[in-house]
């Protein structure tokens, strides 16, 4: 008897921990490289066994043959990757603002290593993905992402093959949104910059003499550093917003 209940709960964390350790991989800032190996592992098995008393219930019987179990893991993993992925494409809005605003701002030749991307990116985006993670966890929306992990279990249901077709779709919507809203973040420097273009061809035309390159990018950093000291609280209040949205559907309430 003890060791027929021993092997039920063996096999429901190690389904329960399939997902979640997925998920761990794939978020941004949890799952990052600058967080030791052993840290991430020990958070997902915590929550993996914080979880799987309330999720056993909705988990399928413990199968009898090997390959059915290979199965089961591998959609739990399958539905972990999915979740994680669209996640991280959520921050990658940051990442989209930080490297249009660096274009239009003159600063795009300041690359700095990224951390949170884990690859060179301008040093706007590297500064927006940093305040952006700061405020995921100031304003609790971590908790979010935990409740989502959860009730992912009635979207995805353990042991029922997934609708490929219909994450692929949400993916490929869940990018093209994530760049339409990192180029909504960027509005304020492109109609700040249209402006100063223009203004500076209407300079050229009168003063021919006048070095404009020598004048208008120091100017251009300077009035670019003072909109995003301005701007960059109702940024990230719309990314907030966006992100709640966005993880909504996970959660279905």
């Amino acid at each position: 008897m003890l060791e027929e209940f021993l092997k039920v709960n063996a096999y429901v964390f190690i389904v329960v921990f399939s997902r979640i350790g997925t998920v761990m991989i794939f978020i941004p800032v949890l799952g990052d490289n600058r967080i030791l190996a052993r840290g991430r592992l020990f958070f997902a098995l915590a929550i993996s066994f914080i979880l799987t008393p309330v999720i056993s219930d909705v988990l399928p019987a413990m199968p009898e043959k090997p390959v059915e179990l290979g199965l089961i893991v591998g959609g739990e993993i399958l539905a972990g990757a999915f979740l994680g992925l669209v996640v991280r494409a959520m921050y990658f809005a940051t990442q989209t603002a930080g490297t249009v605003i660096s274009f239009i701002s003159g600063m795009a030749n300041s690359m700095v290593y990224d951390p949170v991307v884990e690859q060179q990116s301008a040093i706007v985006a590297g500064f927006m993905g940093s305040v952006a993670a700061l405020l995921l966890f100031v304003t609790n929306m971590h908790h979010l992402l935990i409740e989502a992990m959860v009730e992912s279990y009635m979207l995805f249901q353990p042991g029922v093959t997934p609708n490929l077709g219909d994450m692929t779709q949400m993916m490929a919507r869940q990018i093209s949104d994530t760049f339409i809203l990192g180029v909504q973040l960027s509005t304020p420097f492109i109609v700040v910059s249209l402006a100063y273009y223009i203004g500076l061809g209407v300079l050229t035309r009168l003063s021919p003499q006048i070095p404009i390159f020598f004048v208008a990018m120091p100017l251009q950093i300077i009035l670019s550093m003072v909109i995003l000291s301005l701007a960059i609280g109702g940024m990230m209040t719309v990314y907030l917003r966006n992100f709640r949205d966005n993880i909504q559907p996970f959660i279905g309430s």
